[in-house]
């Protein structure tokens, strides 16, 4: 039985137009501090993001989401951020910010597994949700 490890995440917001205060969630930052996990998950829906605003620079956001898997993975191209220890890309991640890139609040999970804790919030708080099943 694997031990239950305490995480924590951050759901990555695209806010098209920062005066509006219109957000689409766009995926996950976790962090399990006792593992050493620091990951992240991104899926933009590009058809939410056009009908917030059908303006947006759709490549630029890509381009910054990617960045933040980059830093997860501390990869070198991603900058000085990067080569940070996890938990202070993680801070640097989640801080407050007012851009078209922001995160939600720090919440905290308990998991056995880093990995299924993150697919699964990605499910609850970045995937559509499932049709209502109608009954028969």
């Amino acid at each position: 039985m694997r031990a239950v490890e305490v995480y924590d995440y951050a759901v990555v917001r695209v806010v098209p137009r920062v005066e509006r205060e219109e957000f689409i969630n766009a995926g996950v930052i976790l962090s399990c501090q006792r593992t050493g996990y620091l990951e992240a998950a991104i899926e933009l829906d590009e058809g939410r993001l056009r009908a917030l605003d059908p303006h947006a620079d759709v490549d630029t956001v890509q381009r910054h989401l990617r960045a933040i898997l980059a830093i997860c993975q501390g990869l070198p191209e991603a900058g000085p951020i990067a080569l940070l220890p996890y938990r202070a890309r993680f801070h640097w991640l989640t801080a407050r910010r007012s851009s078209i890139i922001q995160t939600s609040p720090v919440h905290t999970g308990l998991c056995g597994d880093a990995a299924s804790a993150l697919g699964r919030v990605m499910d609850r708080m970045v995937r559509p949700l499932p049709a209502p099943r109608t009954p028969t």
